[in-house]
Formats: C-alpha cells, structure tokens, sequence
C-alpha cells in the first residue's frame, strides 16, 4: 500500500478539514475511531461532526471563536474536535481528570465562547459563565458544514505551566498540525494500522493520535485509562484490541518496561515522548519479544508534538543517554552557546524553527516575543523558539539531550515551571509562602514543597487542598512544614539551606518500630518501598503516595508483591491501602487466602 503522505504538492491539504475530508473520500467505511461501546467509520464520524458543527454555529459559535472540550475518553472526544473545526472555530482540550479550578481557568484564559460537553457533566459547568453545549444524545442528518479554515487560522490552544502562575496557552494553526501529521520523517502508519489513544486529551501527543492516524485512514482504538491496562495486563489488552502503533508517555513507558519487557511486543510501531527515555527500558523493551520499530520524539509542545526523532537501537541502548535524534523534514534546529553556533561536541541551547513551529502565546505578546525570535544574534537563520533545552551536537548530526537551562522540569512527563507550582501552592489557605524544587531524576522525579503557614499548618490539610486546586502532576509528592521561610545574607530564598534541610530530616528519620518489631511483610515493604521511592528511610506508618509515591510505581510495586512474595493484590488494593502497615495486612490477608485454597 502506498505511502498516504505521498501527494502531488499542489494537492497538499491546507487544513487539518482538507485533510481529513480527503481521508473521507479515500476510505469511507473504514473504522475511524473505537472505544469499548462505539465504532465510528470515517463516514459515520464526518456526519457526527457536521452534527456538531450545525449546534454550534445555531449558537453563534464560528470563525474565530475557541470552544472548551470538557467530555469523557470516547469516541465524543474526536466527533467533538471535529465538529468545533468545521464550525471555524478553534478547540480547548481540557483533560477530564483536572481539578475545577485548573479546568475553568484553561477556560477562562483561552477566552472560550462556548464548552462542548457531556449531559451529565454540563450541571458541574453551569456557573463558569460561558455558554454550555451538551453533545447530543443521538445524531440526527445535518448539512455539510461549509468552514473553509485557512493555513495560518488557529486550530488548537494548548496549554503548558507558566512561570508568571498562570499556566501558558499556545495557539497552533492548521498548518503546525497538518506538518506534523504528514511529517516523512516520522515512521509511516498505513490504513490498517490501529493506533492507541493513550494519552492526556490535554496533553500535545494527543495530535499524533488523532491527526497522524487520520491523515493515514487508520483507526484510532480509545485505550483504558493506564491503571485499568495496567491491571488487566498491558500486552494481553493491546493484542485483544489488535493495536498495532503507538505514541506513549515516557514515563509510562519507563516503568512499563522495567516491569514487564513484553508489553508492547504487540505493536509494529512505538514512538515515546514526553520526557527522558531510559536506556533501560529501551534494552527491555528490545530484548522482551518487540520486533517493530522503536523511536524516542523530542520537541516542547511550541513546535507542534516532535521536532526530531531517533531510531532506538540495541546499540543505543547500551549507552549513557539515548539520543534525540535529527530534525523532522521541514523543521530547522540550530545549536547556540554565549550567541554563537555552537561546534559539535559542544553544548548549547537549541533553537527549533519551520513549518511546526506555532504562533506564540494567546493574549501575550511580550512573552511570545522573548521566546519566539527573529534572526537571534545577529544571524539569518528566520523565526525560531527558544527552547530553553540544552543539547549537544554530534559529528553524525545526531542530537543528545543535555538537561534545562532554567528552573523548568518534567513532572510525569508535563512540562512543569516550578514558579507557577509555588504561585499556586500560595493561594492554599492558610499558606503564606512556599518554595518548590524538583528531586530525582528522570521517571522518578518528584516536586518538594516547602510550606510556611499564616499559623500552625497540617500536611494532611495543605495537601488535600493542593490535591483539591492542582492539577496531578502538579501536587508535590512531599511536604515539609516551616514556620519561615529561610533567606540568605542577599535577603533571598535560600534553597540551598531548605535543601540541606530536606537531607538533614530524612537522615535523622527513625522508623518508630525497630526492624525486630516489624513482621516480616512489613519488612519486606520498607526495603521495597526505599528501592521504589529512593527514600533511605521507610516507616510502617508512612503513606506511599506522600512519600512521592504514583499509581505507575504502584503498578511496579504490585508486580514485585506479586513476584516475590506470591501474593497476586489487585492494583486497587494497592491504591486503596497506602499506608504501609495497611498494605502489608492486606498482603497477609491475600496470601492467607490463597494458602487454603
């Protein structure tokens, strides 16, 4: 079958519309989009979204206008998308898992005319001011929607963490989405290629989901959300579904992989994004039965999901660092350190231009202006972005991924300012002052928030309250309560003191019961839980998910119970007993069990 992304250059779709209609023309009754109640075949999913578009446009909602995506993981969500760009308008994915707080002011600074959403979550919109669409029920005929959006109109505003507080909001046009999705340097799906929709509808790898797959005429498969692949198994589940490509999270891909080698065995093609892939994982992923293409995507969500990519080999995986690899086609990247080109070997920051690279920043023109440059340094290289990434350049042209060159980090692979963390964490009640810095590395890292109160402060209250206004990956995974905030001799933040702090608890941290007092499962926790958390120091009463703990080391953690001790604990046990001497109860109980069988 030929390539779908060979075309005459005077037939190139200017629009994501021109191209999914030529999908539409090209495979009319094939399977578009699944979930685990609904099929929709292009035909089928092109008369929803007419549907969806006539609703919105009785509305007033045209071009121009951007709607909020509040809905579910199904089928809704692409007829949703779908429908918004055939009324003209541009769409705000919101992800459903986002406290309120976090949802309604994506809404509000993306200036949303209107909220597409679900019947039963409409009542939790009603007072956010804006015009509230239910999706219909049942999709009755309406006429062909008659937008024609050009090249440069916006198509997609999405949002990553500002270090002002208020999160950023990146417009991508019609042209960024429609590079990326017939991008040759990426490895080619086909039409009978079906492609897992695993990620965040938020989160910017969710453009390879949908446009990448319709621009080949294969069949997007709505996945689980992880934790329900994860306990049904993930290899078993993607070979019942017959998935066949994926774009995976990093850091589920990370901890996947270093519990079971096999998952992804299934999949003729797998690409990760999003943070540091471990070379680890990738020697257990091409070492545990995988014989597709393994590929690592790099790029901020300013140029459009990936701006370079690398074929993983087995000799890449034997290495320090996996690289990122060289530019996609038609993207530039250009290597700079103290306003120069950097030479190869040499570390500098990079700078990404082309047809990917977006907008800028909704409403914010000074922003945009000190990230996205004209000519940098006096040189002629056109509009870039300024990463903030460092990078070094080797002899092949291949790039290594070096680290930040500011406070910026990956949090579960979100793109996190730790400003913006610390902004929020101020607003908690009772909160005066806080400081948050990032610890570990890679996967496991986590963010330490140091607290002061207006008065006497509970960690459990301070962090119900953060878990209640931030956005997961945003909620510190510990907690240290101060009564000020140290500063230095220049009367600033002293982190480093804060930081000498931290080790200086955790080293002077006794487990309240000697290890004779311990039962030989709760021994077994604390030695497993230090390993897991890279935490010297593990109590019977600590909780997993204070001590930084997430439903992914979770998964690990349950396999490990389940491998070395013989005690097969569901992931909901695992999740439902935190504590530790709770969990290791429930391990006895299990175990017991399945003694007088």
């Amino acid at each position: 079958m030929s390539d779908p992304r060979d075309h005459d250059p005077a037939d190139r779709p200017l629009s994501l519309l021109d191209l999914f209609a030529r999908t539409v023309a090209r495979y009319p009754d094939r399977r578009a989009v699944s979930d685990r109640d609904t099929v929709l075949t292009y035909r089928g999913l092109d008369r929803r979204a007419d549907a969806v578009a006539a609703l919105l446009a009785a509305r007033g909602i045209g071009p121009g206008d951007r709607v909020g995506l509040c809905t579910g993981r199904s089928v809704d969500v692409f007829t949703a998308v779908l429908g918004v760009l055939k009324a003209g308008a541009a769409y705000v994915a919101v992800d459903d898992r986002y406290p309120d707080s976090r949802r309604d002011l994506m809404l509000t600074v993306s200036g949303a005319a209107a909220v597409l959403t679900s019947e039963d979550r409409a009542p939790r919109l009603a007072g956010l001011g804006t015009l509230v669409v239910p999706l219909p029920a049942a999709y009755g005929t309406a006429p062909a929607a008659t937008a024609r959006p050009e090249p440069a109109d916006a198509a997609c505003v999405l949002f990553t963490s500002g270090s002002t507080g208020t999160p950023k909001a990146i417009v991508l046009e019609h042209r960024n989405l429609v590079a990326f999705a017939l991008n040759r340097a990426l490895v080619p799906l086909t039409a009978e290629d079906r492609v897992g929709q695993i990620s965040s509808l938020s989160f910017d790898l969710f453009h390879y989901e949908i446009w990448n797959t319709f621009a080949a005429g294969a069949e997007v498969v709505v996945l689980p959300p992880v934790p329900e692949l994860l306990e049904a198994g993930f290899r078993a589940e993607l070979t019942r579904l017959g998935v066949t490509a994926m774009l995976v999270p990093t850091m589920v891909v990370n901890h996947v992989a270093t519990e079971h080698p096999d998952a992804f065995a299934p999949l003729r093609v797998l690409q990760v994004a999003g943070d540091v892939i471990l070379p680890a994982a990738c020697r257990n992923i091409l070492g545990g039965g995988f014989t597709g293409s393994l590929h690592n995507l790099y790029g901020p969500a300013e140029s459009t999901t990936a701006c370079t990519a690398h074929r993983v080999t087995a000799r890449d995986a034997e290495g320090d660092a996996i690289p990122i690899g060289r530019p996609l086609d038609g993207v530039t990247a250009h290597v700079f350190t103290d306003g120069r080109p950097a030479a190869p070997g040499e570390t500098g920051e990079l700078l990404i231009g082309g047809a990917q690279l977006a907008r800028g920043y909704l409403d914010a023109p000074e922003l945009t202006a000190e990230r996205f440059v004209q000519d940098p340094h006096g040189t002629r290289i056109g509009r870039v972005y300024r990463t903030g990434d460092l990078v070094r350049l080797r002899e092949d042209g291949v790039l290594d991924y070096v680290g930040r060159a500011d406070d910026q980090c990956k949090i579960r692979g979100f793109r996190v300012e730790l400003g913006e963390v610390e902004r929020l964490m101020r607003t908690l009640p009772g909160v005066r002052d806080a400081v948050v810095v990032s610890e570990g590395e890679g996967t496991d890292r986590m963010l330490v928030a140091f607290v002061a109160g207006d008065g006497p402060l509970e960690e459990t209250a301070v962090r119900e309250a953060a878990e209640k206004e931030l956005p997961f990956f945003m909620v510190p995974g510990s907690l240290v309560i101060l009564p000020e905030i140290p500063a230095n001799h220049h009367g600033k933040r002293d982190v480093a003191a804060l930081l000498g702090l931290l080790a200086e608890r955790r080293r002077a941290r006794a487990d309240e019961a000697p290890a004779a007092a311990l039962s030989p499962t709760e021994r077994y926790l604390t030695g497993l839980w230090a390993e897991l958390l890279a935490e010297p120091e593990i109590g019977r009463t600590d909780h997993f998910f204070e001590r930084g703990g997430n439903s992914l080391l979770a998964f690990r953690m349950k396999m490990r119970i389940a491998r070395d001790l013989g005690a097969d604990i569901s992931h909901r046990t695992v999740l439902a007993h935190p504590v530790l001497a709770e969990l290791a109860q429930a391990v006895d109980t299990v175990h017991a069990a399945a003694a007088q069988r």
